[in-house]
């Protein structure tokens, strides 16, 4: 029972980053535009992130309101690093997947160069403790209270948190209805007023935040606490994209394929405390390549049966009144 216990732990806290990433390709995509760069999105916003944790980690400031801070400023720098996306995707009508697949390749070069010249490393290595022993009261409900609030991380509740806020917002507000409608029919969008320009980039943008928030939350979650150029996020980008297609472009079902992988993930990492799985005497190389070969498969069985909405990635070619 503890090795469950052990193992849902585990999965929480690298689940939500998947859930937050995919989360912000599911409002870019719905919007129309491809979000390819929600890789380089999460090292840009875990390295600023994590900087500001490095610059303040000193202080007498509580560590969860360091966090908290630090959030806002990785929200911040995903948010100013989707704007060269929408520039180039929106307003020059570039390719959508080549620019992602530039932002992707630049922010690693960029994060080693800064951190060989002004830390002598590969990335920002924090001291700064993030961890919850527990939730007081809370860690007191049986069952539940061992599973949800022991050995964990501020960062399940928050994610969860913007998992229900952006439900919410794309299914019970005039402006998530007005974003799926430039994604799906642009020109119907246009032809009642909505300016399609200003919600693709209110999607990217929105991407561009989650996507940032997701960066950090994996840095503090499964890196703990640091951030490195050379090894990047390790595809926790591309994993969240097709995270984001096995849920179809719906939240509630992106949560559920987040979590499926990341307790693939887990499951990858603790051969050691499962009897059955350690005797097979496998090489752990194989175990950790589980998230991985499980999104081939899926998406292999899933492709014919999910869709993005059609007018996805198409660029909106009417720019007089933008």
């Amino acid at each position: 029972m503890d090795t469950f216990y052990y193992l849902i732990q585990n999965t929480l806290p690298v689940a939500i980053p998947l859930l937050l990433v995919a989360l912000g390709g599911m409002f870019s995509e719905r919007s129309g535009v491809i979000n390819i760069a929600l890789e380089g999105i999460m090292l840009f916003g875990a390295f600023f992130g994590c900087l500001f944790v490095y610059f303040v980690q000193s202080t007498s400031m509580d560590a969860q309101g360091i966090l908290l801070l630090g959030m806002l400023v990785a929200a911040a720098a995903g948010f100013l690093y989707s704007l060269l996306l929408s520039l180039a995707a929106v307003t020059m009508k570039a390719d959508q997947t080549i620019t992602g697949t530039a932002l992707n390749m630049l922010v690693p070069a960029a994060i080693l160069l800064f951190s060989k010249m002004f830390f002598n490393s590969d990335g920002i290595t924090t001291n700064k403790n993030f961890y919850i022993k527990e939730v007081p009261t809370l860690s007191e409900i049986p069952v539940l209270g061992k599973l949800f609030f022991q050995n964990t991380y501020i960062t399940v509740y928050i994610g969860i948190m913007f998992l229900v806020i952006s439900a919410i917002v794309f299914y019970k507000t005039k402006f998530g209805l007005r974003l799926r409608a430039c994604g799906e029919h642009p020109h119907a969008a246009d032809s009642v007023g909505i300016n399609v320009y200003f919600m693709r980039y209110a999607g990217v943008s929105l991407s561009g935040i989650l996507g940032g928030i997701g960066g950090f939350f994996y840095a503090v979650g499964v890196m703990n606490g640091n951030t490195n150029g050379h090894t990047g996020v390790a595809g926790f980008g591309f994993l969240a994209l097709a995270v984001m297609i096995f849920g179809q472009w719906k939240p509630f079902k992106i949560l559920l394929a987040a979590l499926f992988f990341a307790f693939l993930r887990t499951v990858a990492y603790s051969i050691a405390l499962i009897p059955f799985l350690d005797a097979l005497n496998i090489n752990q190389t194989y175990y950790k390549m589980l998230p991985y070969v499980a999104t081939m498969v899926v998406l292999a069985f899933t492709s014919k049966k999910s869709r993005a909405p059609k007018a996805e990635g198409i660029p909106y070619d009417k720019g007089l009144r933008y």
